[in-house]
């Protein structure tokens, strides 16, 4: 994927927009020293190059009482395109999974798992991972707590 090139204005408005993404256009504009006009521009110039994805509303996840926060490493029977495929298109089903990642090293993939309790990571686990072809080990840790959290990503120029 080829790499957008910004400037310290349009770090200004990502910047913004990951702190608040229901800003207001106006009130946008003035944070980082445009009018409204040149800094909508902007902004939509920034989602046609699909540098801005999306816009979300950020959940807690312990207000809907999702308490355990798994990280599970998968190892597949085989790496080859079916194998990996078998396994991401069942993965994607699931909405406990919150990332997954395919890995280099002693794991296929790596994902965050997010669920009520024990119990329901242990049905995850027994009636939905387990289940699709091609598994061959699992292994899970449980988070004790989160230390750092982002959901913002740096922003810099590239060079």
């Amino acid at each position: 994927m080829p790499t957008y090139s910004i400037d310290t204005i349009d770090q200004r408005i990502l910047s913004e927009l990951q702190a608040d993404g229901r800003i207001t256009n106006q009130d946008l504009a003035s944070r980082v020293g445009l009018s409204p006009s040149p800094c909508l521009r902007r902004v939509r110039q920034l989602e046609e190059a699909g540098v801005i994805q999306s816009y979300v509303g950020l959940v807690d996840p312990a207000a809907l009482g999702l308490q355990v926060t798994a990280f599970v490493r998968v190892r597949l029977d085989g790496q080859d395109d079916r194998h990996l495929a078998t396994f991401e298109s069942a993965i994607a089903d699931f909405p406990e999974v919150m990332e997954c990642y395919l890995m280099t090293g002693e794991s296929d993939y790596q994902l965050r798992v997010l669920v009520s309790s024990l119990a329901a990571f242990e049905e995850f686990l027994r009636q939905k991972l387990t289940r699709i072809e091609g598994v061959s080990q699992v292994t899970s840790s449980f988070a004790l707590r989160p230390v750092v959290y982002r959901t913002a990503i740096p922003v810099e120029p590239v060079r």
